[in-house]
């Protein structure tokens, strides 16, 4: 299995815990995630989302790389609709200058939360259209052909990366950029993937399709103890979709013991996805998952409440897969 392992860490707040605590526990997962061997870190971009902290990444992307020396730090992504072209390539072009080429440049078109967040942001709807053109403006002022000169000058060693809808997998394609692909669409077929391998244009960054594949994967000495560590994030979604609010991780301790039909059904759809169990069982998920996607790379979402078992599992899995190149 020689292939790249990633994380994107949410900077997901956890009860009792303020949303200062939850910024901090990124920063420090990404020294954990740099001493296991991980090939990215990658921070999130979410805006009054009550269960998470981070709505900056370029922000948390340059304290995460003030207290890392090598990972690759990135971001997953910042969502264009809510930002101008030339002020994205700003600000990774500043943190290139202060920290050298390390960072990745995650681009995504989701909208706010909910609509006064929309409205808030400016953002209420984003064609995808406009997606593809603000990215094509990105990689103007990265790489110096814009009609105005960007500071801090650049050379354009930034690389871009489409966070994957059926939408974003095509214009990947076209633009000839790396495709980050996650949540329904991963455990969809593989005519997207197809399509965006059959369809790609190389360009300047890359001459062939590169997929990421991103989802929670938990390692532990059980199977049991592996769904455990995977069921506060589960239950957060479950949640989220009855209440319209994405609650803080609770212990499992907390969560209740009998479910409504409905909280069974929200639950299992949120574990679905999710790759949990020993170092055997996850390994032999993630090559199904190769297989079945022909993915380039892993990028584990994994999240859960207790953080000690969260770099616990965090380092099992990339032992593990280190222990098959």
């Amino acid at each position: 299995m020689s292939i790249p392992l990633s994380l994107l860490d949410r900077s997901r707040i956890r009860q009792g815990e303020s949303d200062a605590g939850a910024l901090h526990q990124t920063v420090e997962r990404a020294r954990h995630a740099e001493a296991a061997g991980y090939h990215r870190f990658w921070v999130s971009e979410h805006h009054g989302v009550p269960g998470v902290a981070s709505g900056t990444p370029a922000l948390l992307a340059q304290a995460v790389a003030a207290a890392t020396r090598s990972i690759r730090v990135g971001s997953g992504g910042v969502m264009l609709p809510n930002h101008r072209p030339l002020v994205v390539a700003e600000e990774f072009a500043v943190l290139t200058a202060l920290h050298g080429q390390r960072f990745d440049l995650g681009l995504g078109r989701s909208l706010g939360f909910t609509e006064p967040v929309r409205r808030a942001l400016g953002t209420m709807s984003a064609p995808p259209k406009d997606f593809a053109s603000a990215i094509e403006a990105v990689r103007e002022y990265l790489t110096g052909r814009a009609d105005i000169t960007m500071r801090p000058a650049h050379n354009g060693h930034i690389p871009l990366f489409v966070l994957g809808t059926g939408s974003g997998l095509k214009i990947a394609a076209r633009l000839g950029l790396p495709a980050v692909v996650g949540g329904p669409l991963l455990t969809a077929g593989p005519e997207a993937f197809d399509e965006y391998r059959s369809t790609f244009c190389p360009s300047e960054q890359l001459d062939e399709p590169y997929l990421i594949a991103s989802t929670e994967i938990f390692v532990a000495d059980s199977p049991s103890e592996a769904r455990e560590l995977s069921l506060p994030e589960a239950w957060a979604m479950s949640e989220s979709r009855l209440t319209g609010a994405f609650p803080p991780l609770e212990p499992t301790t907390s969560l209740p013991d009998s479910l409504t039909q409905r909280q069974q059904r929200n639950v299992a759809k949120a574990l679905a996805p999710v790759i949990a169990g020993t170092e055997d069982q996850v390994l032999s998920a993630i090559s199904e998952l190769l297989v079945r996607t022909g993915a380039d790379e892993i990028m584990s979402t994994a999240s859960t409440f207790d953080t000690t078992a969260l770099y616990t599992s965090d380092a099992r899995l990339a032992a593990a897969v280190a222990a098959t190149l």
